[in-house]
């Protein structure tokens, strides 16, 4: 796991970013990476001690969860996909690699969460060039995404 490029950290950071990144290095010029073996990278997270009985507490260990790892703050447990979000994010999967060419579901389940409150394929694209803009998405991607999400919602799969 790269943790730092020039003392830059990346904790947090999606792969994406840190592409962008190395792909931004200068050609030629030295540069430092600080790696962490992937195990050393989760030793800071452990299960909270409490007085509070098993199963009081966050759902770690349960499965119905995700870990989430936030380069400011602490790590968070959240609440699995909704049905309709596994779906959705399996579509808008799917449309990332019939248009870019590349499967990421964690890119996918970030659209999912920017579109699934937004009204029109206008505000869609708003939200994705405010939090993605580095892609730079087509009219037509993010008006097949918006298509996605609303089959998703209704239940047309």
């Amino acid at each position: 796991m790269i943790e730092a490029i020039n003392g830059q950290s990346l904790l947090g950071c999606r792969h994406y970013e840190v592409a962008r990144l190395l792909k931004e290095l200068p050609r030629g010029r030295t540069f430092t990476l600080k790696l962490t073996e992937p195990r050393k990278a989760f030793d800071m997270i452990s299960v909270r001690s409490g007085g509070g009985r098993p199963g009081s507490g966050p759902q770690l260990g349960t499965g119905r969860g995700t870990l989430r790892l936030r380069s400011r703050g602490p790590a968070t447990v959240e609440d699995l996909p909704s049905a309709f979000e596994e779906k959705a994010i399996e579509k808008v999967d799917d449309l990332l690699e019939s248009y870019m060419g590349i499967r990421d579901t964690e890119l996918a389940a970030t659209m999912v969460e920017l579109g699934k409150d937004k009204r029109n394929p206008d505000e869609l694209a708003e939200a994705l060039d405010e939090r993605l803009g580095d892609f730079a998405f087509p009219d037509e991607f993010v008006f097949d995404v918006w298509g996605a999400i609303g089959d998703a919602k209704v239940g047309r799969y």
